[in-house]
């Protein structure tokens, strides 16, 4: 009888620690409040460690959990990205946040091993503005990565540097985790062509970037494009990120590819393959028909945001659904790439893989 009771004891108590320890790991991507993090360490050299190979600095990270207990976890941090690497383009680099397992198991960052850090480019509004964009398309489908808007301060190891006011940024979940959720695994095949890709979610992301104003991705070159598949031998579903050069944030470094002939992000283009049935988009028309509401929501008494920039978001918004909404200018915008005096068929290759 005491061997049934220790025993039951004992594996009440695993499942009680590893539900805690599920909803501790799990709550980083599931909650919506603003997560408050210091990063304490060498600012001055990860900030100056632009170069081609940057390499990893040793940070702690710090926050307060829910009993306002502040939690410490050591980790590494380095420089990512290429364009926003750039420190005539950006005044903050993207970081790449190297967790290990063993000293974060009893934080938030449980199971988590390198997530990116979205820095403010070149004002935070900026950042906020594409933490939106993300939560929109979660709207759409679950495949699409989850997000978490924090506020993170630098705190200087250095007594004599000069201390920076806490800043916005965006926490994107791990490519592989995105993938396990959806019972899925990143696709590294390179030689991937949008019309070979599951239809309905390419169709899915190709109005979702026409709807931000967005032509900065493509396939081939896996632009801002992720992969993930069932199987190695399934049709593979694209998954798209890094939102910043949409013309719903309006970024003012954000300018359109030059071959595609456009004059600013502000103006969209559908950038889908050629389809001439329009049938074809009957779906995807509907279940945007249906997100409407929900994309208001986001914007609609956002204290985030300025009011004269949730003016302009919902007239962009309004002309996507006039568009979407009226048969002659969805043929029209829609099939655009069937045009051969178009650039409906132009690649953007990026300038590298971030």
């Amino acid at each position: 009888m005491r061997n049934n009771i220790f025993f039951t004891t004992v594996w009440f108590c695993f499942l009680l620690s590893s539900f805690l320890g599920f909803s501790q790991s799990s709550e980083l991507f599931t909650r919506d409040d603003v997560l408050e993090i210091t990063l304490n360490g060498d600012v001055s050299g990860l900030m100056k460690d632009r170069g081609e190979d940057p390499q990893y600095h040793t940070f702690k990270l710090s926050y307060k959990d829910s009993n306002s207990a502040l939690v410490e976890v050591p980790l590494q941090i380095k420089v990512r990205g290429h364009f926003r690497k750039l420190k005539q383009n950006c005044n903050y680099p993207p970081l790449l946040l190297n967790f290990s397992k063993e000293t974060s198991s009893n934080s938030i960052f449980k199971d988590q091993d390198k997530i990116k850090l979205v820095t403010p480019c070149r004002d935070e509004k900026y950042v906020v503005r594409e933490y939106m964009v993300y939560k929109m398309y979660n709207r759409i489908t679950p495949k699409s990565f989850r997000v978490r808007l924090v506020k993170f301060d630098f705190v200087y190891d250095d007594p004599k540097a000069k201390d920076i006011e806490p800043l916005y940024g965006i926490l994107i979940e791990e490519e592989d985790q995105m993938a396990k959720r959806n019972n899925s695994i990143s696709v590294e095949t390179q030689l991937v062509r949008p019309q070979q890709t599951h239809r309905d979610d390419f169709l899915n992301m190709a109005v979702f970037e026409y709807l931000i104003g967005n032509t900065d991705w493509s396939v081939q070159y896996r632009q801002n494009v992720k992969l993930i598949a069932q199987d190695s031998l399934s049709i593979p579903f694209t998954v798209p990120y890094d939102f910043d050069h949409a013309g719903i944030v309006a970024a003012p470094y954000a300018l359109p590819a030059p071959e595609l002939l456009l004059s600013s992000t502000r103006e969209r283009r559908y950038r889908g393959y050629c389809i001439q049935d329009m049938n074809q988009f009957a779906d995807v028309i509907t279940r945007f028909n249906d997100r409407k509401d929900d994309f208001y929501k986001v914007y609609s008494g956002n204290t985030l945001l300025e009011e004269n920039y949730l003016k302009s978001t919902v007239k962009f918004l309004d002309d996507f659904y006039k568009t979407i909404n009226d048969p002659k200018r969805l043929k029209s915008e829609f099939q655009y790439p069937c045009r051969s005096d178009g650039t409906g068929n132009v690649v953007i290759q990026g300038l590298k893989k971030n």
